[in-house]
């Protein structure tokens, strides 16, 4: 196993992203103070889930993302790749190659993915243990750390060897194996304080069980009951509707006869409009005919009286000179 390529982008100073391909031959990075040699060890540490800030030189973990400078913005996002060549089978996962990633967001969202699937920090830490490779072994050490490794006691060198030896993934396995036997006696012992106060609140909740029991066959009833009086106004109210149904067609038909018949009234009332118009008009000229006739009569009348008046006089005249004669 070796390692292949190395991709940043946002950490640190690396503003823009930046691929390093370690081909054959390369045994160092070496460059000028300030130059990012160091900002590239931490790349690897941190994307193989270095979680001590304090190792990556910064004051909490959003520190590693770039700040920005006086040419350019902030990053929202920190993201590191890390590709190895697992031909050897080294890393126990069916790929000849690996690529490692992880991503840390402003927010404080973190992601970790093996070939871009989704994992979790644990699943990376167990990928790379006994490898030399992963979390705080012996493959990243800085300048402070070769000094201590140099003039640590051996008991504290212990834990470099048994890495490069190969029994940190089983010391690992061990300690959780022993968190586990421990979380499951706490478990077991909680289980039997549960058991023995259960055991004081049997008898209440047996009876109180036959009272649920009870009370369900009840509600069982209830709703049965209920159920067969929603059925019976279901059907009535089915009658109901056919009967309103028929009704209403009934009357449909009776409204389809009146409307009928009122269009027959309609059409003789039209009729009769018309006759009543022309004997009105009939009437009118009756009307101006009597008057004329009265108004002839009252001159006939007047004349009649005349004459009357005339043959009178000349009565008269005639009997005064018939007595003059005589």
């Amino acid at each position: 196993m070796f390692l292949k390529s190395l991709s940043i982008l946002g950490f640190k100073s690396f503003a823009d992203r930046v691929r390093l391909d370690f081909g054959e031959g390369i045994t160092a990075i070496v460059g000028p103070n300030g130059s990012g040699k160091s900002n590239i060890a931490e790349a690897i540490q941190w994307v193989l889930g270095e979680q001590n800030v304090r190792t990556l030189r910064a004051e909490n973990s959003t520190e590693v993302i770039f700040a920005g400078s006086a040419r350019r913005k902030p990053l929202g996002m920190a993201e590191v790749s890390l590709t190895v060549d697992n031909s050897s089978g080294l890393l126990p996962v069916d790929f000849a190659e690996i690529t490692v990633t992880r991503r840390l967001y402003r927010s404080g969202e973190s992601e970790y993915l093996i070939n871009k699937t989704p994992c979790r920090l644990k699943d990376i830490v167990e990928l790379f243990m006994d490898t030399g490779l992963g979390r705080a072994t012996y493959a990243v050490l800085t300048q402070n750390e070769v000094d201590i490794a140099l003039s640590a006691k051996p008991e504290d060198r212990r834990a470099l060897f048994e890495e490069a030896a190969g029994i940190q993934k089983y010391r690992y396995r061990k300690r959780e194996a022993l968190r586990k036997l421990e979380n499951t006696e706490a478990n077991l012992t909680r289980v039997y304080d549960i058991l023995a106060e259960l055991e004081t609140q049997r008898e209440p909740l047996r009876q109180q069980a036959e009272v649920a029991l009870r009370y369900h066959q009840l509600v069982s009833r209830l709703r049965e009951i209920e159920v067969a009086a929603l059925w019976k106004q279901v059907l009535e109210s089915e009658n109901a509707r056919e009967h309103t149904q028929q009704e209403q067609q009934r009357l449909h038909r009776r409204l389809l006869e009146v409307n009928a018949r009122l269009a027959e009234y309609e059409s003789l009332s039209q009729k009769l409009g018309a006759q009543i118009a022309d004997a009105e008009a009939e009437l009118d000229t009756l009307r101006a005919l009597q008057q004329a006739s009265l108004t002839a009569y009252e001159r006939a009348e007047s004349r009649r009286a005349l004459i009357e008046q005339r043959v009178q006089n000349s009565r008269d005249n005639l009997k005064r000179f018939q007595e003059e004669l005589t």
